[in-house]
């Protein structure tokens, strides 16, 4: 994966948790390192670790670690320059949805090892979203949860994502229900 993406993790530790417990996590993953290279590919492995060394030292789940980090990673990459991308995929959920697969082939050009996931999604006869996730990637299938709850706040409103079926289930994806609602403004 990009440097982008662990420097997103390292971010999320960082703004909620401190310097000290993102030292923690790096030492419990093993890694000697500096930083991250947002335009640098490192190793899929790299990411991993991070992941469930932050699962063992916050004492939460690696399910809970991605969907938490799957709600940053969208106003973390808006704000590392990927916003204006971001606005001209849609103006709302259900469109940027269905222009995900062109977001993320104008990434590539930047990126030329991207391997991004691919989403699929339906607007259902009751009006919630059926997304499926394919991703050559094992285990990651929980940030779709965060980004779904991400992309809500964005449009200004909220969601709820239940995890209908596992990729292990089913053989090829998985697939998540999606319930849009307007965000209580408080």
């Amino acid at each position: 994966m990009y440097g982008l993406v662990n420097k997103a993790i390292e971010g999320l530790v960082r703004s909620n948790h401190g310097d000290a417990v993102w030292q923690q996590i790096v030492q419990a993953a093993g890694l000697e390192l500096s930083g991250f290279v947002s335009l640098e590919s490192y190793d899929d492995d790299v990411t991993y670790k991070l992941v469930d060394a932050a699962s063992e030292v916050l004492g939460a789940s690696a399910e809970a670690i991605l969907e938490g980090f799957g709600e940053y990673w969208i106003t973390y990459t808006a704000d590392e320059g990927y916003g204006q991308l971001l606005e001209r995929s849609g103006d709302t959920i259900e469109e940027f949805l269905e222009n995900l697969d062109q977001l993320h082939t104008r990434v590539g050009l930047t990126m030329p090892h991207l391997r991004p996931p691919t989403i699929h999604s339906d607007v259902l006869d009751d009006g919630s979203i059926r997304l499926e996730y394919y991703s050559e990637r094992e285990g990651l299938a929980p940030m779709v949860v965060g980004l779904m709850r991400g992309l809500a706040r964005r449009f200004g409103q909220s969601a709820e994502v239940e995890w209908m079926e596992r990729r292990e289930e089913n053989g090829s994806c998985d697939v998540f229900n999606v319930r849009l609602s307007q965000a209580n403004v408080a």
